[in-house]
């Protein structure tokens, strides 16, 4: 068990820079819009969703309702349908440790756990699994905190830090790129993307967009199993 903790945890060092830094801004921004520090911890234990975090707290300081909570929660994370497909056969007959596995799969931990490490034995790949969305989901939490608490004693300007969010997507997506063969799905979301921005503006390009997305991934019929 703890050569397999110490594979995990070497696997998701890039992730622990990651993790922490853009932690740390939405614990600070959380901070600054007047919210404390347990709701940063509650809200990286039960939603852990980095870019829902960032979204949601525009939706908590403008009051939206539920409905357009629930439809943007939808849209933003659309995209995790896709990553559960394409792990069905991995994370078949599992164990109790599933609904957790699910949970956590997030873009970084599902680039992660997505291809076979040959290194991992068989038997081990379920703890492995386990550790790797473990560990990741603790990088963020701490971020969290550790931004919520030094933004109680440090005031910083928070314009822009939000930005380190994008920046993570598009290093995950240079990533993806160039580690398979087949980028048709990447294609699809930026070309979606930029038509979506230029028809409906910055304000409300994101729930058009990810339909779109949704709906023409659907439809791609080269699927979503390992490179």
């Amino acid at each position: 068990m703890k050569k397999i903790a110490k594979q995990a945890f070497v696997s998701t060092v890039p992730v622990l820079a990651g993790y922490l830094v853009l932690g740390f801004g939405f614990g600070i921004i959380l901070k600054a819009n007047g919210y404390g520090i347990f709701l940063a911890f509650v809200m990286s234990l039960i939603i852990y969703a980095g870019s829902m975090q960032y979204v949601s707290i525009g939706l908590l300081t403008s009051g939206a309702s539920l409905i357009t909570t629930a439809l943007t929660t939808l849209m933003v994370n659309a995209r995790h349908l896709f990553y559960g497909i394409s792990m069905l056969e991995k994370y078949k007959n599992i164990g109790k440790i599933k609904p957790y596995l699910i949970f956590a799969l997030t873009d970084e931990t599902y680039s992660l756990v997505c291809k076979d490490d040959p290194s991992i034995p068989a038997v081990e790949r379920k703890n492995y699994y386990f550790l790797v969305s473990f560990f990741n989901q603790m990088y963020w939490i701490i971020g969290s905190v550790l931004g919520a608490v030094i933004g109680s004693f440090v005031k910083f300007n928070s314009d822009g830090i939000d930005f380190a969010l994008s920046a993570l997507f598009l290093t995950v997506f240079i990533e993806q790129w160039l580690t398979t063969s087949k980028h048709a799905p990447a294609i699809i979301g930026v070309v979606v993307s930029v038509i979506s921005l230029i028809l409906f503006g910055s304000e409300k390009f994101l729930i058009p967009t990810m339909l779109v997305i949704s709906l023409l991934l659907c439809f791609y019929k080269e699927g979503y199993g390992n490179e």
